[in-house]
């Protein structure tokens, strides 16, 4: 039998939430959730095509924000593709690989951010660790989120308010919960393993838990906390900063499965604000010791 949390979850998963004057209304969020998770899936299987071919036909282009291959060029018009033929005109939409230096702030209320290829140069490296990111915002906040891990087949949706669910690929959905219990300083710390400077070795070594794990994308740094591999992920920005679309889907799966997810100040992140480098230090964690995290950082 459903315990009545699971019972309230289910309902506010298929009740309708987008406003009636929304340019959405004629969806529902589990409707426009569904067909995501189904967009995430097969580019999954897109992405994992190209990772088990040769580096050659990646076609890799090394930018000033890092490499672009084949796979982030293929998947990003895989998912643009579905989710305009789903929404059309009425939503903005803002992908690492259609954004301009320079670029405005898209005037839409309903913004689709997306990271087609979270962790490039970890699936160059065939570290297996990359994800998806989709995220769609409302007025700069993130409502619902789809953050997939092709590699090892998990995939965690979210809609705000309706907490955070692990999808089987045969749609089978469970409940996500952080880990709780542990003291401060037996708290794990995921880190970077290719975007270090000197300043974040820095503030992890001030840090009262001294744990760390590397491992490659932010979608797999938070899908660590999600799997009570770790509990705590630190950003800092350096020269340069993580981006819109690294975030905005990871901060609401981690949020709605009970952790914390903000700026030092203990600020929450906007997105589609014009400039899309999320600048200073971030930290995400299970919650449980947020706050006096934040006081060291």
């Amino acid at each position: 039998m459903e315990t009545e949390q699971l019972q309230r979850t289910r309902a506010q998963l298929l009740s309708p939430k987008l406003p009636v004057n929304s340019p959405l209304s004629h969806l529902t969020l589990t409707e426009i959730l569904d067909r995501t998770i189904e967009l995430s899936q097969t580019g999954a299987a897109i992405l994992k095509s190209y990772y088990r071919g040769s580096n050659e036909d990646l076609d890799v282009l090394d930018k000033s924000e890092g490499p672009v291959t084949a796979a982030d060029r293929a998947v990003d018009k895989h998912l643009l593709d579905g989710i305009q033929t789903m929404c059309g005109e009425s939503c903005g939409y803002l992908t690492e690989e259609t954004y301009q230096a320079g670029d405005r702030e898209l005037a839409q209320d309903w913004v689709w951010i997306i990271d087609p290829l979270d962790g490039t140069r970890d699936f160059i490296d065939k570290t297996g660790e990359y994800a998806i990111h989709i995220a769609l915002t409302y007025q700069h906040r993130p409502v619902l989120a789809v953050v997939t891990i092709p590699e090892s087949d998990r995939l965690y949706a979210a809609i705000d308010g309706g907490g955070t669910w692990l999808v089987a690929a045969d749609g089978v959905r469970t409940p996500v919960k952080v880990s709780r219990g542990k003291k401060i300083t037996d708290l794990v710390v995921v880190a970077s393993r290719n975007h270090r400077n000197d300043e974040l070795v820095k503030l992890l070594a001030r840090l009262p838990c001294q744990q760390q794990r590397e491992v490659g994308s932010i979608g797999c740094k938070i899908a660590a906390i999600l799997e009570h591999h770790a509990d705590v992920y630190v950003s800092l920005s350096g020269k340069s900063a993580p981006k819109d679309w690294d975030f905005a889907a990871p901060e609401l799966v981690l949020t709605e499965a009970g952790g914390k997810f903000t700026h030092a100040d203990g600020s929450l992140p906007g997105y589609n604000r014009g400039d899309v480098s999320q600048w200073g230090c971030l930290i995400a964690s299970n919650g449980e010791w947020h706050q006096d995290l934040l006081g060291v950082s």
